[in-house]
This record gives structure tokens, sequence and C-alpha cells, in this order.
């Protein structure tokens, strides 16, 4: 199990980059820890892969475009394929640790179009209404889920017949998540999975974000009109295209600031964000420090 304080991302894209992941066994589980100053949270993205999560201490709060949900430490969840969402831990003593089982849904089902794809699979991951799951400690049926996933990660990988019993495990648990999941797939609820419109935008902002991005050039790099465009952003991401822009080159300007040495202004305008004013004034808004603190707490933590 892999030990991470942040993710990377494709270039040009907010698809997740998952290092060590192999088409021969499409998974890997990882320990994620989020601190004060590794990430202020982690910014609005998306996998192809389903995401099993359990929450070993901390708080965290997800949201998707259908909502907001919170997961204190002893529950978890599933975050479906394909499902833009952000993450933020919850201000509290503990450190936020979350332990991840991420894999395609292809180790499950097997062959594309294969009777467990189509019966056991697919009705999920195919799925507008089933964005995540949760799990609660509370409910007996769901904390066995919640123990099965903790008894995956602790398989070691040099046991023998290590994939064929990880694969059995994680196949007991997805029995329960599609019968956890029966009354959102009955219900038919309207809950819109993120559009490719939004991710054709997103990817558009993250090229182009140290220059100046216009609403009327974003919306037509999606064959948008502009209220279009401002209705796609309000409704997958909860905000509007201008505010996605700033919270973008914001969390730009902080990872520039812990991985580099460039000064502070140089920071600001490589990141789009002006004159040193302004930019200390927006980050101290964002972070409720300066780029200086910033960089010197980040980097002292990491020293």
């Amino acid at each position: 199990m892999r030990t991470i304080q942040g993710i990377e991302f494709y270039n040009g894209s907010r698809e997740e980059l998952l290092p060590g992941f192999s088409a021969d066994f499409p998974y890997i589980s990882t320990r994620a820890e989020l601190g004060e100053y590794t990430q202020q949270f982690v910014p609005w993205h998306w996998h192809r892969t389903v995401e099993l999560f359990y929450m070993e201490s901390g708080s965290l709060e997800y949201n998707t475009p259908g909502g907001r949900m919170v997961f204190p430490a002893g529950s978890g969840g599933m975050v479906n394929s394909n499902v833009l969402h952000t993450t933020k831990p919850l201000p509290q003593k503990d450190k936020t640790i979350q332990l991840l089982h991420i894999f395609d849904a292809s180790l499950l089902a097997g062959e594309h179009g294969s009777r467990i794809a189509q019966k056991y699979i697919e009705p999920i991951i195919t799925s507008p209404q089933i964005e995540m799951i949760s799990f609660s400690s509370e409910d007996p049926g769901q904390m066995k889920t919640l123990e099965l996933m903790l008894e995956a990660f602790q398989i070691s990988e040099q046991a023998f017949g290590y994939e064929m019993k990880l694969r059995e495990l994680l196949s007991e648990i997805w029995l329960m998540l599609l019968e956890q999941a029966q009354p959102l797939l009955r219900s038919g609820k309207e809950c819109s999975r993120s559009s490719d419109s939004i991710k054709q935008m997103m990817s558009y902002i993250h090229e182009h974000y140290s220059e100046k991005i216009s609403i009327p050039e974003l919306a037509a790099d999606a064959y948008l009109s502009e209220r279009e465009c401002f209705r796609v952003f309000r409704s997958c991401l909860h905000m509007t295209p201008a505010e996605y822009i700033k919270s973008y080159r914001l969390q730009m300007a902080c990872r520039m600031l812990a991985r580099g040495n460039e000064p502070i202004t140089a920071v600001g305008q490589a990141c789009g964000l002006g004159s040193s004013s302004y930019f200390g004034k927006v980050f101290r808004e964002y972070t409720h420090c300066t780029p200086s603190e910033y960089r010197r707490r980040w980097q002292d933590s990491h020293m």
C-alpha cells in the first residue's frame, strides 16, 4: 500500500493519474494523509476506476455534482467510475487518513460483455443516479462491507494467491454494494453524472490558466452558449466559471510555493493572478495565510 499526500493529473485534464496502475491487474491500494499544508482540499477530478475507501481517522467531506456527503472515522464509501468529485478534510485534532481500493471494473467483470459484467457490474457503473454510496458502521449490513474492505487491505502482496484472494473479497463487497444500490437503481432519480462539456471546459482552463480567459472563449471551446456554460458550471461544480478559474489558479500557486523557490511575485504572475498585492489578497482569503507563510510552513513540515 502506497502512502500519498496529494494527487497528480494527466496533462490538461482533471483525470487522476494513478502511478503503479497496471493493465494486467488493474488495482492499487493507497493510504492518503491529508494534512493542513499538503493540500487545503483535493480539487475537482475524476477517474475511470472505481474508488472504495475507509476512513481510518479524521473526517472527510465529499462533493459531487449531485450533492455533499461527510464521512467520519470508521465509515466508508464508493465513488463511481467517471464521477466528478472533490474532497476536503474537516477541521479537527486528528489527522485525516483515508485507505483506498482503486480498481478498474474489468478486474471483477472479466471480458467486456460477459454475463458478470451485464448482470452485476454495468448496472452500477453505467447508472447516472449513482455517484456515491456510503457505508456506516452503525448499520450491521454496511458494517460487514467495511470489515471486508479492511480485510482486503490486510492481504499481503507476497502471499500465495494474493490476486485471487483480493478479487474474491472485492467481488463480495461489490455484491453487497449492488444490493444496497437497488433503491437508487429503481428510483430513476435525476442526479447528473459529470458531462463531457464540463470536462472539456475544465481542460481548457487547466491548459490556459496562466493567460487571460474570457467566458465567451471558454464556452466556445465546448460548443456552448455563455448561458449554457454558466448553467453547466452551476449544475456540476456548484460555482461560476470565474470562481473555478480563480480556484484553480490558487491551487497551482499552492503547488508552486510548496515545490519551488521562485519569487512570490513570479508565482502570482505565472498562475494568472496578476500583481503581488492582488495575489497576496486572494491567497490570504483562500488559505488564511500569506504566500510566504504557506511556503515556509509547508516546506518546514516536509524537511
